[in-house]
């Protein structure tokens, strides 16, 4: 019918915690408006910053809408338009001469969380590149680090309900700022709040949340391990824990209590650049509340011991026994509620034997220096490693290598995609159909396709296809649709499960998991965790199995795991990188330097929209006045970061938001927009923390100085 509008169910695709419900609105095949559907019980019809323009978003002029070949110099972004068969043609012609001249390791693909969906997200190219035969991609760009180190302690834990938190008392955000990247907890927040609680946030800079904070403990990076131990230090001499907890649903707290006797609040106070004042109350303070709460962000797991900091920290709830309480206790990430078959979406068991593995923090690495055999190809996907991952420099050199055949899938033509020799056009989350998880509430959503795609643009499943098919691979998954694929992908029959069906969520957008009353539930009150003991394990009884990534982000494959040493206890180690910890390299480099995620960005993507770049605006350089005056820098000057690993140039912008010695620089901005044709993370080391080979982007040193004028 003519002029028709009509509306449609949908889901938000980033990679964040918040999973919007949509609700697309759509005239004559366009989408002219995309809206927070105001019934979600979380998301409650408000979409963040972000998404609040995602409908132009789709309209975006730039948008790659076709095939296309590069015919300039590699990172000169030159491109003609082809079509799509011989887009596939050229990819099998160079594919199958690498694979007989040097065999299917020399592929490598590269992706991530640029989709969450359960199709065309994290796993989507797995099965496919699994069965290529080529070298798995260890993906452990944000998360894992918390994640393995919590795990030791309290297993597979869903955690605390996010609507729980109005019950909570004293509420602890730690290393997450809520209000940028996660707002939709606050409301939440705020009722408990009105209801008498108190909100801690630490964080080294004082972020848009600890602004609203009742208390802003500013931690010097990388030391949250020494906090936490000396929080349990104060805990355990002015017998604060609770005894009947710890002995019934612990395990190994003699263990604890003699590590943490070592991080007295003096030598805590050393560490941490807290007042030893401050670490007294602060541990009173969440020891006495009762329902403490917890929410840890993905920050923590950003230097050396950020994964021990994670297992320190989710320990506490255990030795006051917060977990007895509705809203007391931990929240990571919900994920473990989604019943996900990860063997079926990754398929390991394709995976041919003594396949290697390369972890993507160390692109840069592998596209340099991999040998027997080298990487000869690489696809990225859901990803834009030029901008988001560490060494940019190396990164970019290893891209512009003339003998390395590079595919990319995108929206738009971002740093990465610059260097591509193929360039497939992506679709949009209203373009394609998507079953949405969340790592922060407990609601399946499911996206309904919208409006078809602009050009000849794909959706991963497809693309996935194309190449399989391209390929000669022959097996029926490649022939299933995206609706088999997700009755294939999810277990059914979990109990957390139970009253929901496909139908239902098609038809109301989304379904909570079974997981409890929100008003009633606290998990761990009667211990339960889903560790090998059943209780939260102070002494880890999986340490002794050595340093892993799970399975899920390294394509279903369990082979050449790390392996290293992992303390039983939870310990604090010193920075790779500080005054403290390395003064020979501080003396060149004295700065310790943070990467907070932006506002207005989510990761790099949007910052090529020119609404989002004014709400964000240029590149700048948070630094304390004292770090400022002693180099000659004031407000607005333009600045030089660098190391030797890089640098970039920024705008200054001088305040006590951070403290002396550090320095903060927001993450997204694309390099092909800045001034110095570089991005913050041409200063990171590829070097990786202690648990979950996570990334250590907050564990440098540099030096800023002021660029002369012309």
């Amino acid at each position: 019918m003519d002029g028709e509008t009509m509306t449609i169910k949908g889901a938000c695709p980033q990679d964040c915690p918040d999973t919007c419900a949509f609700i697309y609105t759509v005239k004559d095949g366009r989408l002219i408006d995309v809206k927070g559907d105001p019934k979600h019980p979380v998301t409650r019809g408000r979409l963040c910053i972000k998404l609040n323009d995602f409908t132009a978003h789709h309209y975006n002029p730039d948008r790659i809408l076709y095939p296309m070949r590069r015919v300039g110099p590699k990172g000169a972004g030159e491109f003609e338009r082809i079509t799509w068969q011989e887009a596939l043609d050229e990819i099998k012609r160079r594919w199958t001469a690498i694979i007989d001249e040097y065999g299917s390791q020399a592929i490598m693909p590269c992706s991530y969380l640029g989709q969450q969906g359960v199709l065309n997200g994290i796993s989507v190219g797995d099965a496919f590149f699994n069965r290529l035969g080529s070298t798995v991609a260890e993906k452990t760009f944000c998360g894992v680090g918390r994640d393995v180190g919590t795990h030791l302690s309290i297993g597979a834990s869903e955690g605390v309900d996010l609507e729980s938190t109005v019950h909570s008392k004293y509420i602890v955000l730690w290393a997450m700022n809520t209000l940028s990247t996660g707002s939709h907890h606050w409301p939440f927040i705020d009722e408990a709040k009105r209801n008498g609680a108190k909100l801690v946030v630490i964080d080294p800079l004082r972020s848009k949340t600890a602004a609203q904070a009742d208390w802003h403990i500013r931690i010097r990076p990388g030391t949250d391990a020494a906090l936490a131990l000396g929080m349990m230090n104060v805990i355990i001499t002015e017998d604060l824990l609770d005894h009947d907890y710890v002995e019934k649903y612990t395990l190994g707290y003699e263990e604890l209590a003699a590590r943490a006797a070592e991080y007295s609040p003096e030598r805590v106070s050393a560490i941490t650049g807290l007042p030893v004042e401050d670490i007294l109350t602060f541990a009173r303070e969440y020891a006495t509340s009762g329902a403490s709460f917890i929410r840890l962000g993905t920050a923590v797991e950003r230097h050396r011991n950020g994964g021990d900091a994670a297992r320190a920290i989710s320990c506490l709830p255990a030795l006051t026994g917060a977990w007895r309480h509705v809203g007391g206790g931990y929240l990571g990430i919900s994920l473990n509620a989604f019943p996900m078959k990860w063997d079926a979406m990754c398929r390991p068991d394709w995976i041919r034997e003594s396949v290697r593995v390369f972890n993507l923090n160390s692109l840069g690495t592998a596209l340099l220096e991999a040998q027997d055999p080298p990487i000869k190809s690489l696809m990225v996907y859901n990803s834009n490693p030029a901008v988001q991952a560490a060494e940019q420099e190396r990164i970019k050199k290893g891209l512009a290598r003339d003998d390395l055949f590079v595919v990319v899938s995108e929206l738009f033509l971002t740093d990465t995609a610059r260097f591509a020799d193929i360039l497939l056009p992506a679709t949009m989350q209203a373009e394609q159909t998507d079953l949405m998880f969340s790592w922060g509430h407990f609601y399946f959503s499911y996206n309904n396709k919208a409006i078809e795609a602009p050009g000849e643009a794909v959706p991963n499943t497809q693309l996935f296809r194309l190449l399989a098919e391209t390929m000669g691979f022959n097996e029926p998954e490649w022939a299933r649709t995206d609706e088999e694929m997700i009755r294939d992908f999810i277990d059914w029959n979990s109990p957390f499960m139970e009253g929901i069906t496909l139908e239902k969520l098609k038809e109301t957008g989304y379904m909570r998991v079974r997981i409890g009353d929100k008003d009633l539930r606290a998990p761990h009150a009667r211990g339960n965790f889903p560790t090998p003991s059943g209780k939260c394990e102070f002494v880890s009884s999986t340490a002794v199995h050595g340093n892993f990534v799970p399975p899920p982000f390294r394509a279903g494959y369990n082979g050449f795991q790390d392996g290293g040493y992992i303390d039983p206890v939870p310990n604090y180690m010193p920075p790779f990188e500080s005054p403290e910890s390395s003064p020979e390299l501080a003396t060149r480099f004295p700065l310790n330097i943070v990467s907070p995620a932006a506002h207005g960005f989510l990761n790099s993507q949007y910052a090529n929209e020119p609404k989002q770049m004014r709400r964000q605006g240029d590149t700048v350089v948070i630094m304390h006045p004292a770090d400022a005056e002693a180099r000659g820098i004031t407000e607005g000057d333009a600045v030089r970061v660098f190391n030797d690993r890089g640098e970039f140039v920024g705008s200054a912008l001088v305040s006590n938001d951070t403290m002396p010695g550090v320095v903060a620089s927001y993450l997204g901005h694309w390099a092909s927009n800045s001034r110095s044709n570089s991005a913050v993370n041409s200063i990171s080391s590829d070097r990786q923390a202690n648990l979950g080979r996570a990334p250590t982007f907050s564990d440098n040193l540099v030096e800023v100085t002021k660029v002369q004028a012309v």
